[in-house]
């Protein structure tokens, strides 16, 4: 039974496989010529082949040209029909065969023509006036229907015969005019297929040329290398091209003529006399053309040819200005004065050639041909100055001025009283006008001023004004005052009234608004003022019962309201006013009673005021704090934008970063702001309980001075980075040269310090200056001097003079041989850190301006020839030392001696006078260590270190534990900081005076 249904299942399938189904699609086609169209062939079953058939019966072949077919897949083809035209239009088949099987499918392809303009151009032109033919040139199949449309709506042939729609279609406008210019829409119907389609056809309508002088007439000034301008403007369409001609020659741009990039402008250079005549302006279109003429008169600028300076006196009858010129056309001739032109029956004109006069008949203008003058009667100092005479006619004028002289007598001016005070210095101001110039003098009581009794008053004089200055001492210098002006014409004389001044009244309180910790003033200006300004109003209040508490404000004549600050709310006050001026406070007003406000919460918007700074773009913005609400206030908010920018019709700019101030801020400044530009600011005031409103005010900037014209180029000159540049520069240098300066001459300066420290150098010339400020030290006259006893050990040195060894004494100079002072020079400049030196010379030179110090001095001798005594060692370089030299203070009359009793004595041509002294603690070195500081020829500092005033702790720790090379007969000694130290404080009691007993013995050396 299973067998059978499968068997009958299979037969079933395999029949069904068997059958060919075909189907095309779209299953009909309409295609427009030109245009491109495929259809698709299905098969439903196994197909072997799919073919296609032409309506010929021809197979189609897989590569023609205009028909192509593909076969995609097993149950598919594709038939394309490229660019058809009408040989497309028929049945195409397609056929599927399997075997003998075989199935098939038609679809019938038709062609049709579409709508086509084949000529409808765009734009069409024509002139005005002409029968204009519209050219709309319309194919398909069927012919179509073509309806016209202008301005929207459909031409209505019928009712307006100036339209025609022609059997072509073309629309014809009998006499077209500018208005029918416009867009015309062509449009083309097929009925049977519901087709339309239109053509948009611009039509231009060209009107012939107007033409227009702007002038028929030009005058021209001969011979003065001016030039003439000749135009004319012309009008139609398109636009017309502008040519001229001058007897019948075209003109060009040359050397002679110019044109105007549209030809309307003809500029004549160089007018001369031969260029007079017509010149023709020709303007040219599609539609045509037009001419019109242009006559050119040439005539002679005008120029004043006399006009001559007049003088007069004060009340004369009359004057008499002339005033001539040439022209051509003849010229007028016009008067002005002080801005003030004579016509309205003042002026006379060539056209009215009588005499004209003013109002006053003190002004006459009298015209005729080419001559005026004005003549002036009753004559009055106020006529005098300069006058100005016009010549000029349709091509040009001529200006001149001349003076008139008035002489007159004087006239007194100025203010008759003046207010002030005992001890306050006042100017009382005598103005005079007088021609010639007048002396002035004053009087008192019928004495000139300043009398030799007067020594409170003095006199300034100016040109025009003499001021008499006068400080009252007592009353009795309060008065009148004559000040008597005269010169060749007159005298005239005026009393002045000097007035004490009085304190003012009192200011009156009109109102009182409180609120919880301000109130605020109002007042009215006292009725007095006691002759001289009011500077300062004071408002004090109090607790009833109570002291005044008050604070003084700067008066303006705007001040009508003054804030008090500070006050409790809910709390009851008095307050009065009083106005100070020059003199003094005045009495006060009436206490006016009020109540402070409850605590409000948020604080009252501040009162703003803008100030321009010195730099445009800088403004500082104050406020005046208002009421605080109860509680204190904490900082101000501030915020700016920019609200309008020039050039710019509407322009909001956002806010600027918020500033915060502190809560005593009264200002800030904005800087950097743009230029010209409207800025808005906003204040606001915040306490505990919150912000108040904003205070708003706004401002425009300056304008930017770069753009200020004839300004200088930026280029020509410097600016100012590089004025301070320079300046920097030039100072530098003076720097530099004044370094260079103390480093030649006295070893000191930065290049003294370089050398010292990074090179290990010696300043130029350090050897010689010592050796020759060691002997420029001591030639001083020793009969008027001290000297200084230094005992040393006894050595023998060579002398510098005579290079042998000599008998040491006391008075033995202090120098060294040459090769001992080359050494000792080298040490001075390594040691300059540690401000140690070995130079005898500059250890007395320094002496005298190093501090005063009464522990230990040291007092040079210039003496007269003396024997040498050896110096037996160099001394050692100890703190100890530099503070013995710097310490020195020179006396006028008595040297120090300096007893070292515990060193061996040299023999002394010289008696010694010293008293026994204890001597100070011994350490390892020994005595003569704790001595050298004071007896050492070489132990002082160079002049570099001793400018700066006693050595301190930090530079004698570089020199601890160093070794000081001095070169003394070859020996070498060590130096120590602590026996330095002990040594300077123990210096007091070694240091004795003796009187100058040394002989003389050489020129050339010196006392110690």
């Amino acid at each position: 039974m299973l067998q059978t249904r499968d068997l009958i299942w299979g037969l079933l399938f395999i029949g069904c496989a068997a059958a060919i189904q075909v189907q095309i699609t779209p299953t009909q086609g309409e295609i427009s010529v030109g245009e491109s169209k495929f259809f698709l062939c299905e098969v439903v079953g196994d197909a072997k082949d799919i073919d296609w058939y032409a309506p010929s019966g021809e197979k189609i072949l897989p590569n023609m040209p205009d028909i192509f077919v593909n076969r995609a897949d097993e149950t598919t083809s594709t038939l394309t029909i490229y660019h058809a035209n009408v040989d497309s239009a028929g049945i195409y088949k397609c056929v599927a065969k399997n075997g003998d099987k075989e199935a098939q499918a038609t679809v019938q392809v038709k062609i049709f023509q579409k709508i086509t303009f084949a000529s409808a151009p765009s734009p069409q032109e024509f002139n005005e006036g002409d029968d204009a033919d519209i050219v709309c040139n319309v194919v398909s199949s069927p012919p179509p229907t073509i309806i016209w449309k202008h301005k929207g709506s459909k031409i209505q042939v019928a009712k307006d015969v100036r339209y025609k729609i022609m059997d072509n279609g073309h629309l014809q406008i009998r006499g077209i005019k500018k208005i029918d210019e416009g867009m015309y829409n062509c449009e083309a119907r097929v009925m049977a297929r519901g087709e339309i389609d239109f053509k948009m056809i611009k039509v231009v309508v060209n009107v012939l040329p107007t033409i227009r002088a702007r002038l028929s007439e030009v005058n021209a000034t001969a011979d003065i290398g001016s030039s003439a301008l000749l135009a004319c403007d012309a009008d139609g369409f398109p636009e017309p091209t502008v040519t001229w001609a001058h007897n019948n020659i075209v003109l060009e741009t040359g050397d002679k003529y110019s044109l105007n990039e549209d030809g309307s402008e003809l500029v004549i250079k160089d007018v001369k006399k031969v260029d007079e005549g017509d010149y023709t302006c020709i303007a040219k279109n599609k539609a045509g053309e037009k001419a019109e003429e242009v006559s050119l008169n040439v005539f002679v600028q005008p120029k004043i040819t006399y006009l001559n300076n007049q003088t007069a006196s004060e009340f004369d009858n009359q004057v008499t200005l002339t005033c001539e010129a040439l022209g051509d056309p003849t010229p007028t001739i016009s008067w002005s004065f002080e801005n003030r032109v004579f016509t309205e029956g003042e002026q006379a004109s060539w056209t009215r050639p009588d005499k004209y006069e003013s109002l006053d008949r003190n002004i006459v203008v009298r015209s005729h041909a080419r001559v005026s003058s004005l003549t002036l009667k009753n004559i009055v100092f106020t006529y005098a100055g300069q006058y100005l005479c016009t010549a000029s006619n349709s091509i040009g004028q001529d200006n001149q001025h001349m003076y008139l002289e008035v002489r007159y007598a004087p006239k007194i001016q100025g203010r008759v009283t003046v207010y002030t005070w005992e001890g306050n210095a006042a100017n009382i101001s005598c103005e005079v006008e007088a021609h010639p110039g007048a002396s002035v003098v004053w009087f008192r009581d019928g004495l000139q001023l300043p009398s030799a009794n007067t020594t409170n008053m003095k006199i300034y004089n100016t040109q025009s004004v003499s001021y008499l200055e006068i400080t009252p001492d007592s009353q009795s210098d309060f008065g009148s005052y004559n000040c008597t002006a005269t010169n060749a014409m007159g005298t005239d004389s005026k009393e002045f009234l000097l007035i004490q001044a009085e304190v003012p009244s009192s200011p009156e309180i009109q109102q009182v608004e409180p609120f919880s910790s301000t109130a605020v003033v109002a007042f009215e200006e006292p009725d007095s003022m006691g002759g001289v300004p009011i500077i300062k109003y004071k408002v004090e209040w109090r607790l009833p019962g109570q002291d005044w508490t008050g604070s003084e404000h700067d008066a303006n004549d705007e001040m009508t309201t003054i804030t008090i600050v500070g006050l409790k709310p809910e709390t009851t006050y008095e307050v009065k006013m009083s106005a100070i001026n020059g003199k003094g406070e005045g009495e006060s007003s009436l206490a006016s009673t009020f109540k402070t406000e409850p605590v409000q919460g948020e604080p009252s918007a501040p009162i703003l005021e803008v100030k321009v700074q010195d730099k445009g773009n800088t403004l500082k913005v104050n406020w005046i704090k208002q009421d605080d609400g109860g509680s204190p206030i904490k900082h101000y908010l501030v915020r700016y934008k920019a609200v309008s920018i020039p050039n710019k019709e509407k322009h909001v700019s956002d806010w600027k970063p918020e500033i915060r101030l502190p809560y005593n801020s009264e200002y800030v400044m904005l800087n950097g702001l743009d230029w010209n530009t409207e800025y808005e600011v906003h204040v606001v005031a915040e306490n505990q309980q919150g912000k108040s409103e904003p205070a708003v005010i706004s401002f425009r900037t300056a304008t930017d001075p770069t753009t200020i014209p004839d300004a200088v180029d930026s280029s020509s000159g410097l600016g100012t980075g590089a004025i301070v540049g320079i300046l920097i520069v030039v100072f530098f240098l003076l720097l530099l040269g004044v370094d260079v300066t103390c480093y030649f001459l006295n070893k000191c300066g930065l290049l003294m310090c370089i050398a010292v420290n990074f090179c290990g150098k010696a300043g130029p010339g350090a050897k010689s200056k010592d050796i020759e400020e060691g002997k420029a030290a001591f030639t001083k006259d020793e009969s008027k001097e001290p000297i200084v006893e230094v005992r040393t050990e006894e050595e023998h040195i060579p002398n510098q003079g005579g290079g042998g060894p000599t008998e040491p004494n006391e008075t033995t100079p202090l120098t060294e041989p040459e090769p001992a002072a080359a050494d000792t020079t080298s040490t001075v400049v390594n040691l300059l850190p540690c401000t140690a030196t070995n130079s005898v010379a500059e250890s007395f030179s320094t002496a005298q301006s190093s501090p005063a110090s009464e522990s230990i001095t040291l007092t040079t001798s210039a003496s007269s020839p003396t024997k040498a005594a050896p110096a037996n060692s160099s001394p050692k370089n100890s703190p100890a030392a530099q503070s013995s030299s710097l310490n020195a203070n020179t006396q006028p009359d008595v040297g120090p001696l300096v007893d070292l009793s515990d060193t061996p004595k040299v023999p002394s041509p010289t008696p010694l006078v010293s008293e026994p002294v204890s001597p100070p603690s011994t350490n390892a070195d020994g005595p003569q260590s704790q001595r050298d500081p004071v007896k050492a020829p070489d132990s002082t500092q160079n002049k570099d270190s001793q400018v700066d005033g006693p050595t301190k702790d930090a530079p004698n720790i570089l020199c601890t534990g160093s070794t000081t090379p001095a070169q003394n007969d070859g020996k070498t000694v060590k130096d120590d900081k602590t026996k330095g130290q002990t040594e300077l404080k123990n210096a007091t009691d070694e240091v004795k005076t003796v009187p100058n007993e040394a002989p003389q013995t050489n020129g050339n050396e010196s006392k110690a």
